[in-house]
Parts: structure tokens; C-alpha cells; sequence
């Protein structure tokens, strides 16, 4: 009986305590809707592209890039999303590496392939 009843009060305050139970988001973040965030990424690779297009260097367009990797961190909805993001990341990530490089043509592309992959994301919402 005892070892019931100790192990229910394990259980019961196990469930009390749980951090997932009273998990907020800080006072001070911002937490944004898997849509948003997908949709605040794409503006932030739309810009690089149109950096490039401009003749922008490479070190502004990486700064551009980071700024996009940076964001895609908030975009938080399922395993698949996550998935998806991840591979998606890595084409910003090839595309900051050339547009280092000064590859800019190669970076360009790599952008647009990476934006055709956060807009496919909103279909695995």
C-alpha cells in the first residue's frame, strides 16, 4: 500500500511541476504564428535578392542573409515544417557562402530557390 501511494504522490507532483505544463513565452518575446514567420523570411530574402540586384557587395548581401536565417528560427508548427525549414536553410546558407565568395549570380539563384522553399512551407501547414 505504501509503495502505491508514494508512487501516485511521485506521479501526481511529477504532473504539478512539469515545466511544459506552465511554459509562456517570455514577457519580453515576440512569438509569431508559423505563417507569419514564414511570411517575415520571405521578406527578409526577398530584400537580399533585390540587394543583389541592385550591385550591392557580397558582405552586405551575407549581412541580408544572416538576417533571414536569424528569422526562420521562429517558424515553429510540426516535425514536417521543421524538416523542410531545415533543408530550406540550407539553401540561405549556400547562398550566404557564394554571396562571401562574391559569387553573387550563384547567391541570386540559391535565393530564389530558398524563397520557392519557405512559400512551399505554408502547404505543410
Amino acid at each position: 500500500m505504501k509503495k502505491i501511494l508514494l508512487s501516485l504522490l511521485i506521479a501526481s507532483s511529477m504532473g504539478a511541476v512539469s515545466s511544459q505544463v506552465w511554459a509562456e513565452a517570455d514577457a519580453g518575446r515576440i512569438t509569431y504564428a508559423p505563417v507569419e514567420a514564414i511570411d517575415m523570411v520571405s521578406a527578409k530574402i526577398k530584400l537580399a535578392i533585390d540587394a543583389v540586384s541592385s550591385g550591392s557587395d557580397g558582405e552586405a548581401v551575407a549581412a541580408l542573409i544572416k538576417d533571414a536565417l536569424d528569422a526562420s528560427k521562429e517558424i515553429n508548427a510540426n516535425d514536417k515544417v521543421d524538416l523542410a525549414r531545415s533543408r530550406a536553410n540550407n539553401k540561405l546558407k549556400a547562398a550566404r557562402a557564394h554571396a562571401k565568395q562574391s559569387a553573387l549570380q550563384e547567391a541570386e539563384q540559391e535565393l530564389k530557390n530558398a524563397y520557392k522553399s519557405f512559400q512551399d512551407l505554408k502547404g505543410l501547414l
